[in-house]
């Protein structure tokens, strides 16, 4: 017999004659004991052959980041991995097996982005500062390249392989070199020739004819294939699929004194100690890298002339947007919740069901529809209820923001009617009636005894709205796309814009360029001001219910 029989055989066995009777599943200080069955075949297979398939993956990625040389990201992953095999190998331990899932989920998609966001911050992450300062130097001396004067000219053919395009160059003494935009020249034997003695043809790689090097033109001739693993040693270009040149840089880098030198202009360029090379008079190259600023996202946030009017007017915007929009949406919310909840009222379930057809459809989608009706020029409004009239809904600052808050509460009422119709539903009806028979009327029961009852269960939820419509990206975007511009700023930033548009527009936009760390930054600004705001309400809610308990 197993250990488990035994067991099991010894807590049935009866009592000896004249002694205390034996309770078959209990331990001695009474409790019931918990037995778990043995795990079946097919269950073990089962987790073997799922957690093979987790193993397989784990194994690829970690093979990936030794690859790159990610060892920060190598290290946690392998301690990860280890866990969760720990975790489901292991006998007991069922919690854990269930909980380990959500909370990888929630460490790498909550906590792992807001720790990242947060570390983005401090950096100048951005176009041209997205890598490192070696990074950058290489592609100075890449993309500053200028045909050498008297260059010989490279017969050259164009070749593919695996969905890539190399190209086959013959130098002018008959030498033939293979390369590509990722793979530095190389020379080859054994290459095919024409009757003019140009390689056109290699083993194991396809020629293309002219047809098809006029069908991807563009690719072929974007082409810079290096001379050499050293960027300062140039590349080689062609222009129409058979001819190529030597490029080298317009700008020499020395590595000793850390500058690029102009060869045309003689002007240097040192490190400015804000990641990119500069004059002395203030020119700075394009390209830069990424370093720690500091707080300097944070101060630029409320120094720079650019963006400092404007993000003080998003910033009262945005709150009033929020506040305007769960005051509207409640109050219409619990009228229409009264006005149906009448016992004597008909049909009120199909009234209902037409009160929350808003909150069916996608935000991005109503958001789109209503541009469409309060288009100025096209719009069903202008066209047809006012008769042709040209009135800037969507173009004039005022009128946007009324546009906002009117297609806002049509989309947030249905939540707030949900809401107060189950709280309504649960009010006890006896402190109603009692109230009327001491003489109060409808309004002084509703404010005396329904709102107070209802804030207690609904100030959470109001909170959790005023969060929401603070971050409402969708009808903002959708709508207005944060317009009208403001005409004092370089930045696209609209008198409709809140925080969050803001955000996605400083990081995403176009014309000043991706800002990461700024938009981070903003981020954050974001956060606190939500956990503030929210931190008090809640205190608020507390007192609210101590004053009702």
């Amino acid at each position: 017999m197993t250990d488990t029989e035994l067991r099991q055989a010894g807590d049935s066995a009866p009592a000896a004659p004249g002694g205390p009777a034996r309770t078959p599943s209990r331990k001695r200080n009474g409790s019931r004991r918990r037995t778990f069955g043995p795990e079946t075949t097919k269950g073990t297979i089962a987790k073997i052959v799922l957690l093979g398939l987790v193993d397989a993956v784990a194994v690829y990625v970690l093979m990936m980041l030794f690859l790159s040389q990610s060892w920060g990201a190598l290290a946690v992953s392998a301690v990860v991995v280890a866990a969760i095999n720990w975790i489901y190998l292991r006998k007991g331990g069922l919690p854990a097996k269930y909980l380990a899932p959500g909370v990888l989920f929630l460490l790498v998609f909550q906590v792992f982005v807001v720790l990242f966001s947060g570390y983005i911050a401090f950096t100048n992450y951005g176009d041209g500062h997205n890598s490192t300062k070696d990074d950058a130097i290489a592609a100075i001396q890449l993309t500053a390249q200028k045909r050498v004067p008297d260059s010989p000219a490279y017969k050259a053919a164009v070749l593919s392989k695996d969905g890539s395009f190399y190209l086959l160059f013959t130098d002018p003494d008959g030498r033939t070199s293979l390369g590509s935009a990722g793979t530095p020249l190389e020379q080859v034997s054994g290459a095919g020739t024409d009757s003019t003695g140009k390689a056109n043809a290699l083993a194991g790689y396809r020629t293309l004819n002219f047809q098809e090097i006029v069908a991807n033109q563009q690719q072929i001739l974007g082409i810079t294939v290096p001379v050499s693993a050293d960027p300062a040693d140039g590349t080689l270009r062609t222009a129409d699929g058979s001819s190529a040149y030597q490029f080298k840089p317009a700008l020499k880098y020395d590595a000793d004194a850390g500058t690029f030198t102009d060869t045309d202009t003689g002007s240097v360029y040192r490190d400015n100690g804000k990641g990119a090379f500069a004059t002395d008079s203030g020119e700075t190259l394009t390209t830069g890298w990424k370093i720690d600023v500091g707080m300097e996202n944070f101060a630029r946030a409320f120094t720079d002339p650019s963006l400092r009017g404007p993000l003080l007017g998003v910033i009262l915007w945005t709150f009033t947007f929020a506040v305007a929009s769960v005051a509207l949406t409640f109050a219409l919310g619990l009228f229409l919740a009264i006005t149906f909840n009448r016992e004597d009222l008909r049909g009120k379930k199909i009234y209902r069901i037409l009160m929350i057809l808003p909150y069916a459809f996608p935000a991005f989608l109503s958001g789109l529809v209503w541009s469409g009706i309060l288009n100025p020029q096209f719009g069903w409004l202008n066209q047809t209820l006012l008769g042709g009239a040209t009135i800037g809904w969507l173009t004039d600052p005022v009128l946007a923001k009324i546009s906002v808050l009117v297609v806002n509460l049509w989309l947030g009422f249905p939540y707030m009617f949900l809401v107060c119709t189950g709280a309504l539903q649960s009010l006890p009806t006896e402190l109603d009636e009692a109230a009327r028979m001491d003489g109060a009327g409808p309004w002084r029961v509703f404010r005396s005894i329904k709102l107070p009852l209802l804030l207690v269960s609904i100030a959470p939820l109001l909170i959790s709205s005023f969060a929401f419509n603070f971050n409402n990206f969708n009808v903002i975007f959708m709508l207005t796309g944060g317009g009208p511009r403001f005409a004092d700023t370089d930045r696209d930033i609209g008198a409709t814009d809140i925080l969050i548009t803001l955000v996605y527009k400083v990081a995403f936009g176009q014309g000043t360029g991706r800002d990461y760390g700024l938009a981070s930054a903003l981020a954050i600004i974001i956060f606190i001001i939500v956990a503030t705001v929210s931190a008090i309400s809640f205190k608020q809610t507390k007192a609210l219910e101590e004053v009702n308990s």
